[in-house]
């Protein structure tokens, strides 16, 4: 499998991450990989390959976001919040929308994991992988 570090066009896949985050509710998160597999693999990207490393391309994006894009939403497939620098002002940012984390610093995805669907919605796109 070869090594893709980051997407062949990363400002139009960091574009499509922006447009997904920018729908996730106040109080609502998803993990890098399920922002992941509401985007199609890019040209020349096989689903295998894309599968393997679209979460860090997601993160990828998450770092790089502008200001209008509520980066404290997307947290890890564990509902944590990765270990990096901004981790405690993310955390602050969720618990003011009233998201909770239990002892081991995880927040319940069933109470306040994001289905990729806001009321009235149109889906965006099936589950790739």
């Amino acid at each position: 499998m070869p090594s893709f570090a980051s997407p062949p066009n990363p400002q139009a896949y960091h574009e499509q991450v922006w447009a997904i985050v920018r729908r996730i509710p106040t109080g609502k998160v998803a993990s890098y990989g399920q922002v992941a597999k509401m985007i199609s693999p890019p040209a020349g990207v096989e689903l295998e390959t894309y599968a393997a490393f679209a979460p860090r391309w997601v993160g990828g994006a998450m770092a790089a976001c502008p200001d209008d894009v509520p980066w404290q939403r997307v947290v890890n497939s564990q509902g944590k919040i990765s270990e990096r620098a901004g981790a405690e002002r993310q955390r602050q940012l969720l618990e003011a929308e009233g998201i909770f984390f239990d002892a081991k610093d995880k927040i319940d995805l069933k109470k306040f994991g994001w289905s990729g669907m806001n009321e009235g919605d149109i889906p965006l796109q099936p589950a790739l992988f």
